[in-house]
């Protein structure tokens, strides 16, 4: 089994904190998730995680004008410079300073800063590989000018459409015009007027006015202009700007939280701490919309390039919105989960993914697209388990609310719920391969209650644990059920049998999880100590162990006194999973550690750092003394005191209540990952954790990948080759040196998919059978990939499924035997010929009805007749004998669809 997975992406996190921002072209969107960057492609429908990470939470992040450079800067001020289209990291730095506010200018050449009270200019590093002045340069940071005026932290940076000019807004109650080198007779001028902060300022498009947005709903415009005596109307004063119009937004007691400025259509959106946005026409000051979007906070708003799409972002509740104004609809409306998410499982068919939380619901991801296709919102508590019936159509999921519900996810209803004779809250869950029965353990009862699907009665209670039941777990064939209780022991019960007793394996710890082999050959457990067991279900046996003790501890909280290597809490596994093969066994707890471990030796063959991100307790290994004052952990203590805003500051919880606001968190999060799983094909697994869902794939190669690359292989040289074939083919000679064969395979080796493509595409339909049939075996799984892609991207309809055949007819036998290294490539094959035979399904009916609608008009006439028949209904003339054709005589024309 390959082991060698990669980040691929981060799912059930759409939004944390920080600024949106659409590319240029306008059809994607960045979102800041804790430390990473995804990016939604809202025409495509999908999305993605950049593979590079901060070392605390992302507070700002801007594209240059080309799209090329994106830059990103954390809470403590470090940034990364990243080629966005390669998503490749460039280079790191330090702005010595928390960052505020980050804006290129329009021309590309600078970007602004906003650290601080203070404003940097610095010039914008040239992209790798351009030439100025026939040298190849790359200087990464040169700062270009620091200015210094504002009193307090700057909000907002905006440049004017030359990229002579800036505009800042800052907590001091004013806006700055600067200017970016010094010109003659201009002098940084100050804005001041507003009664509570500046949130932001803007250019309109003629540069001519200022529009300022302050905190407390106020919207003043200013314009460069003199003062006038109201009797003469003769300038008594200097121009300058001036506040010329106040309007306000009247929200109440809601303040403004965030704004954005469309100057070509003159359109201002404003969010307010009240869930509310609204979209006003300027200058008139017209409202437009005004429209609920959140139960919290509008944190940020930002507008595409066109003016067509805004986007709203949420941290309270992880909410992502892109309303289009124009016709009043949502283009993307996701939203993460609430509180931890406790349970995941994949589909059979490994294209979804079901998350289980603390806040009652179930979500679904959409693999491909990483976007949540649907939530269940029936639970009334957290769920804390959840299962697929074999067919990948229902799903059952347990509750602390004490219910079992099993939904369709075909019409996405709850279709059964189940409950005990008593009220209890349920903790672990196991479904029947055939969907016939479900079994479901609990904290409260030390029994597994044991229900039939169809008829939703209660069939058994299995009693002789002496302990809260743990975790539960089917076998493939469905003939054993293994459970896991804390009385140290591990029952394989035999539900169909006629004595349902078990023998109990005795462990020496609480047992927190177990696992069936895919064979149902072997048992593995997990306790309390760390510690792994492997088992045999047909004699009782243990097999083998793993102590994890060491490998999956690591990671300190602020308010810990002992190590990290001393920590209890991190030295066990939550929640343990077979790999598809059974060969390998994939093991997370509450610590940064996801392990893989090999069954037959025991041997640890790679772990995983969940995160790096110190903003959650736990990622660090050594503490800072420096950080441990008097009072505790400084992370813990609240230092902004009066200097932050006073709504932050109130507690609005009721007193004695233990969970108060769903949103507020009065403790730093802490990393833990509580459920793993591997796709059915063995070539991806994801785990939940505190950062989100984590998916790590082993398809994620996104930059140039040769295979058995020398060096008498080049693009001139296969496309020789190519040629070469081609000629031979058209004068029926045989030349083994240069064939079709030999160019496919050359350009497999390069690996580069263009170059591939037109070696696929210029191989003659004839020749294909002669061509797979000699393809090595090893080039097999990539030709069978790239052909199952061409068949879902390329129009060539016939021309694919010739090669499908032809591989299923030479390597029909080898595909069989090694079903399960192929299982990936096959799928891939099997929704291209789905969709392939959908659209001619779809296009064969509409020719039907089309026949159908020409063949119920089947009036056949001549032109003359028409014409003379025309005549006669206009002037009631007779038409003349000679004239008058029969039906059934000479060539006429269909009366319908031409």
């Amino acid at each position: 089994m390959k082991t060698d997975f990669k980040f691929s992406n981060l799912l059930g996190t759409v939004y944390r904190k920080g600024n949106l921002l659409f590319t240029p072209d306008g059809t994607c969107l960045l979102s800041p998730v804790g430390n990473r960057v995804s990016v939604f492609d809202l025409v495509q429908n999908t999305s993605y995680t950049l593979p590079f990470s901060h070392r605390t939470n992302i507070d700002r992040l801007d594209l240059s004008p080309k799209g090329n450079l994106l830059l990103t800067v954390d809470e403590n001020g470090r940034a990364i410079l990243t080629n966005f289209q390669r998503r490749i990291a460039i280079h790191h730095f330090s702005f010595k300073g928390r960052v505020s506010a980050l804006k290129f200018s329009p021309s590309g050449r600078h970007f602004a800063v906003g650290v601080g009270r203070r404003l940097q200019i610095w010039q914008t590093p040239s992209t790798p590989g351009t030439e100025t002045n026939g040298e190849i340069e790359f200087a990464p940071f040169v700062l270009h000018r620091d200015l210094a005026a504002h009193f307090d932290n700057i909000e907002s940076v905006e440049w004017s459409s030359d990229s002579r000019f800036l505009l800042t807004a800052a907590k001091d109650l004013t806006a700055r015009v600067w200017s970016m080198d010094p010109e003659e007779g201009f002098e940084p001028t100050t804005l001041a007027g507003h009664r509570q902060g500046v949130v932001a300022a803007y250019f309109n498009a003629t540069q001519e006015v200022i529009y300022t947005v302050s905190q407390d709903g106020a919207l003043f415009r200013w314009e460069y202009v003199t003062k006038k005596d109201e009797e003469t109307m003769e300038d008594i004063s200097d121009a300058r700007w001036r506040i010329v119009k106040k309007d306000f937004f009247m929200q109440n007691d809601a303040k403004v939280n965030c704004a954005a400025f469309h100057a070509q259509t003159n359109l201002l959106v404003v969010g307010f701490s009240n869930g509310l946005f609204g979209l006003y026409d300027l200058p008139e000051f017209n409202m437009i919309h005004q429209l609920s979007v959140s139960q919290s906070n509008i944190d940020v708003v930002t507008i595409n390039k066109s003016g067509e799409w805004l986007a709203f972002g949420s941290s309270k509740h992880g909410q992502l919105l892109v309303w289009e104004w124009q016709s009043e609809s949502y283009i993307l409306k996701q939203q993460g989960h609430l509180d931890s998410m406790n349970a995941l499982a994949y589909s059979p068919d490994g294209q979804r993914i079901v998350t289980a939380a603390d806040d009652g619901k179930i979500k679904v991801w959409d693999v491909k697209s990483g976007f949540c296709i649907v939530t269940f919102t029936e639970h009334t508590s957290g769920v804390t388990a959840c299962q697929f019936a074999k067919k990948g159509n229902v799903l059952f999921t347990a509750s602390l609310d004490g219910s079992i519900r099993a939904w369709d996810l075909i019409r996405y209803r709850n279709f059964r719920t189940f409950t005990a004779p008593s009220r209890l809250s349920f903790s672990s869950l196991a479904v029947d391969p055939s969907g016939e029965v479900i079994c479901a353990g609990s904290p409260d009862s030390f029994d597994i209650h044991v229900w039939s699907v169809q008829t939703g009665q209660l069939l058994d209670q299995l009693s002789g644990h002496e302990g809260p039941v743990s975790s539960l777990s089917f076998a493939a064939d469905g003939n054993h059920l293994v459970s896991g209780s804390w009385d140290h022991t591990v029952r394989i019960w035999s539900i169909f049998g006629r004595s349902q007793t078990s023998e109990p394996l005795q462990l020496m710890s609480d047992i927190l999880s177990v696992a069936f082999r895919p064979d149902g050959q072997q048992v593995a457990a997990s306790t309390l100590d760390g510690q792994l067991s492997f088992w045999s279900v047909e004699d009782a046996v243990q097999q083998g162990g793993v102590d994890g003790r060491r490998d999956v501890s690591g990671g300190r909280r602020v308010s810990d006194r002992r190590t990290a290597a001393n920590a209890a809490g991190t030295k066990s596994f939550n929640r343990i999973t077979y790999s598809a093969d059974g060969s390998c066994i994939l093991a997370g707890g509450n610590s940064k550690y996801i392990c893989l471990y090999d069954v037959g030796t025991g041997s640890l063959i790679k772990k995983f750092t969940v995160s790096v991100n110190t903003s959650i307790d736990g990622t660090q290994e050594i503490l800072n003394s420096r950080d441990m004052t008097e009072a505790g952990p400084r992370a813990l203590i609240d230092e902004t005191g009066e200097a932050s805003d006073h709504d932050d500051r109130v507690d609005s919880t009721l007193p004695g209540a233990r969970r108060g606001d769903a949103g507020a968190r009065t403790t730093r999060p802490e990393i833990r990952v509580t459920s793993v799983d591997f796709a059915p094909t063995g070539r991806a697994f994801c785990a939940a954790s505190t950062e989100g869902l984590l998916v790590y794939s082993l398809d994620t190669d996104f930059i140039f990948d040769p295979y058995d690359l020398d060096i008498t292989i080049t693009p001139s040289s296969i496309l020789a080759t190519l040629d070469a074939a081609k000629e031979a083919a058209a004068s029926n000679t045989v030349d083994e040196e240069n064939t079709f064969l030999k160019a496919l395979i050359m350009a497999f080796r390069l690996n580069e998919q263009k170059l591939l493509r037109v070696v696929y595409e210029a191989i003659p339909p004839s020749d294909i059978p002669h061509v797979v049939r000699s393809v090595p075996s090893v080039y097999l799984p990539r030709l069978l990939r790239f052909v199952a892609h061409a068949a879902e991207e390329t129009p060539h309809l016939e021309f694919n499924l010739m090669w499908i055949e032809s591989l299923f007819g030479s390597h029909g036998r080898y595909f069989k035997d090694n079903t399960g290294t192929f299982a990936t490539e096959l799928r891939a094959v099997q929704r291209a010929v789905d969709d392939i035979r959908e659209n001619l399904k779809r296009l064969t009916e509409k020719n039907l009805y089309d026949l159908n609608y020409l063949l119920s008009k089947p009036i056949l006439e001549n032109k003359k007749t028409s014409s003379a028949l025309l005549a006669m209904e206009t002037e009631d003339a007779e038409v003349p004998d000679d004239q008058m054709v029969d039906a059934d005589e000479g060539d006429g024309d269909w009366v319908g669809f031409e």
